[in-house]
């Protein structure tokens, strides 16, 4: 990777970046999934960030682009989730200097983290916080965005706030977030679904109070909270309508982020109970001006340095090249995996 002078104007013409692209959408066996290309860098727009990647992590974003989305024969640079250092600004940029490590998770919009040199728009980035590495860090934008957005954001919950929570999902990377800030923000009583041991263990250190067991969902809640939950924040939601109908309170609100396939919302009517989406990249796409993810990085990274919040790395590859994001991206697409998977730049 070619590095540009630390400087706050603009990037030399014709510089280039290894990355990692997509060529086609697709499996990740088939021609095209996942190369080693190199790239030109182009110059910082006004509120820009330039930025050396040291390390990413996959979601199931990362997936389901890679196998949905073709990148029309240029290629589509994928990675939702970065940790690095910045290497140039641009001329409006307030807020970083030449310098300063930060996090991020991004926009749908623009080439993402899985190469040598990124830009990002300032206004989704933070500070990273100074008690982690960049591949522990790496683990949390992305997750920790969603997880804020859901409690703080579509369910309007406050500091103090107090109730029931059910976690769908729990021991993935958003859920292993959202208990940690439930626990360290609200009074709230967290319940989380787990079905192997390693996962339970995973979700009580995460802040869990119970486990219950997603296979028989209704019959395991309302054994442990038989008066039911208030909240249900969910990332495993297709065939669970009922069930969430169920064990939710009157007027009790269900939080989705994934993509359930026919979703019939019929069974939560009777006891007027509402189903909230929650997209990590609304803001981005449709607010662009709004620096309120900014804001939320920043509070994480507090919290993190405060001792009140911890990575959710489990699992660590290196370097950042096409061999190692080919495993990290079978390994999400397992839907096995506790925490997240991250893949940093060789030292």
């Amino acid at each position: 990777m070619t590095t540009p002078s630390t400087d706050s104007g603009a990037t030399a013409p014709g510089r280039t970046t290894r990355a990692v692209a997509h060529l086609n959408a697709g499996p990740l066996d088939g021609s095209g999934a996942l190369l080693d290309v190199d790239l030109e860098v182009d110059a910082p727009g006004p509120r820009d960030l330039l930025v050396e990647v040291r390390a990413v992590s996959v979601n199931p974003v990362d997936v389901k682009v890679r196998a949905s989305r073709d990148p029309a024969g240029r290629p589509g640079v994928l990675g939702f989730d970065a940790a690095g250092v910045v290497v140039a600004v641009g001329a409006d940029v307030e807020s970083f200097a030449v310098g300063e490590e930060v996090f991020y998770a991004g926009s749908l919009e623009r080439a993402g983290s899985d190469a040598g040199l990124q830009l990002v728009d300032e206004r989704l980035v933070g500070h990273k916080p100074r008690t982690l590495s960049f591949a522990e860090a790496a683990a949390l934008p992305l997750t920790a965005l969603t997880a804020w957005e859901a409690l703080f954001g579509a369910l309007g919950l406050d500091e103090g706030a107090e109730g029931t929570l059910l976690v769908v999902g729990a021991a993935g990377g958003v859920g292993s977030v959202l208990l940690q800030l439930a626990r360290a923000r609200t009074r709230l009583r967290l319940l989380a679904t787990a079905s192997r041991p390693e996962s339970a263990q995973w979700v009580r250190r995460m802040g869990a109070h119970d486990v219950v067991d997603h296979h028989d969902l209704r019959d395991a809640v309302l054994a442990v909270v038989p008066e039911g939950v208030d909240h249900v924040v969910s990332a495993y939601s297709a065939g669970n309508a009922q069930a969430f109908a169920d064990v939710l309170r009157v007027r009790g609100a269900v939080v989705a982020i994934d993509d359930p396939e026919d979703l019939d919302l019929t069974p939560l009517k009777p006891k007027s109970q509402s189903w909230h989406w929650e997209f990590v990249f609304t803001r981005p796409l449709f607010e662009p001006e709004s620096s309120a993810q900014h804001e939320v990085l920043e509070e994480v990274s507090r919290l993190v340095d405060a001792g009140e919040l911890r990575t959710t790395m489990t699992t660590l590859l290196s370097p950042l090249d096409a061999a190692n994001l080919t495993k990290a991206h079978r390994l999400v697409e397992s839907s096995a995996t506790i925490g997240k998977v991250v893949v940093a730049v060789a030292e």
